[in-house]
């Protein structure tokens, strides 16, 4: 009953093991149930789309990631819409902040495409996908001010905050998922997340085909079938029984994401 919520299988960083149709097969023999491929920019997410379209396990997720931003064209968000429309996406994502590198658009730029993204979301009735990065408290402010657009929800996806700061997106309705850096050496701050978070609200994913997880960690590329590292450790940060912890995981995961069957 695995769920891989957050994953990238576009382009070529997976040649080297198979290709993206051996990479999909070797999830699904592997018990990976569902895979929300997600898009960053336009071209990305016709190409999870595609993916979509021809493997029954994945969904997909699209929309201009924050640090992509210097591609944006007038018409992008009206293509956007129209890949939202298919009936296997199943979020708008993944859109948000990134303050990490110097040379990533401005801080007001970003922001407006974020709001931009979250109204086209609210518009199609469907939930976002938020990465932030270095931007904690802009990011809280504008999902704050722009809550009445989360009618549907949405997911701050490899949560890297606070535990402190957990209870006010909880009160927005988000939902949070981790992937390799749960399984860390000294991951503290993300582990004491994962054990704080209310089980209804809580998901997992592999962010492929980057971050591996313990015992896997630094090998390239990551892949969705590695999401049974991230579950049973963090199965085991929240003294759960691993099983149960994965059907409530995969509820979330269709409680999120209503379109997903």
């Amino acid at each position: 009953m695995l769920i891989d919520v957050h994953c990238h299988l576009t382009g070529e960083d997976y040649d080297s093991v198979g290709g993206l149709d051996e990479v999909v097969r070797r999830a699904v023999d592997g018990g990976v149930e569902r895979m929300i491929c997600s898009g960053y920019d336009v071209d990305t997410s016709m190409q999870a789309r595609s993916l979509a379209e021809k493997h029954e396990e994945v969904y997909f997720s699209a929309g201009f990631h924050p640090s992509e931003l210097k591609k944006w064209q007038d018409g992008d968000l009206e293509r956007l819409k129209e890949i939202c429309r298919h009936e296997k996406c199943v979020a708008v994502g993944e859109i948000g902040l990134d303050y990490h590198f110097d040379d990533n658009p401005s801080k007001k730029e970003q922001a407006e495409k974020f709001v931009a993204q979250m109204c086209l979301a609210d518009d199609l009735g469907l939930p976002i996908v938020v990465h932030s990065r270095d931007a904690a408290q802009d990011t809280l402010e504008i999902l704050r001010a722009n809550a009445s657009l989360l009618k549907k929800g949405g997911l701050l996806h490899c949560y890297s905050y606070s535990a402190e700061m957990l209870p006010d997106f909880l009160a927005l309705g988000l939902y949070f998922s981790f992937g390799g850096p749960c399984t860390f050496k000294n991951a503290n701050k993300v582990q004491k997340c994962v054990q704080s978070i209310p089980g209804g609200r809580i998901l997992t994913e592999t962010d492929c085909p980057y971050l591996s997880p313990v015992p896997l960690r630094g090998q390239f590329p990551n892949q969705p079938i590695n999401v049974e590292h991230v579950v049973k450790q963090m199965a085991g940060l929240r003294e759960e029984n691993e099983k149960e912890f994965e059907k409530q995981v995969l509820q979330n995961a269709r409680n999120l994401f209503f379109k997903m069957k």
